[in-house]
């Protein structure tokens, strides 16, 4: 058959979530984010990077914000994240979803949460106080 024993070596790597490696800056270990030696990916956002964002639509699913700010972590990469009615979990890295909090925690964005399963998964995130717009 044609294709079969064919040598591999020129694709390209492909990372635990089955996603191709070396598609933008940083490591392509297959290690996530982070990479190997722990460091920082140069790519990434700010919190007021990710704050005007969100501010600026009326919702974000959250496979949005991965996609807007080149997050690229794990699929199963989640963060929990406590708010004053509990804990939810944001399928984010932590250092995203650090700064999800933050803006969760001080009421400047709402979330939308999935029920299925009876987990508090956040799924979406809105604006408190929109921007007004002339």
């Amino acid at each position: 058959m044609a294709g079969m024993g064919r040598d591999r070596s020129a694709s390209p790597p492909v990372g635990a979530n089955g996603r191709p490696n070396g598609h933008g800056p940083g490591p392509t270990n297959g290690h996530g984010p982070g990479g190997a030696n722990g460091q920082e990916r140069s790519t990434g956002c700010t919190a007021p990077q990710l704050r005007r964002f969100i501010k600026s639509r009326p919702y974000v699913p959250m496979h949005e914000l991965r996609r807007r700010f080149a997050i690229d972590g794990d699929d199963d990469d989640v963060t929990q994240v406590s708010i004053e009615q509990g804990n939810v979990y944001v399928g984010l890295p932590s250092r995203e979803g650090s700064l999800l909090g933050e803006l969760l925690r001080g009421g400047e964005i709402g979330y939308e949460l999935s029920l299925d399963p009876r987990t508090p998964v956040v799924v979406g995130v809105y604006p408190m106080r929109p921007i007004p717009r002339s």
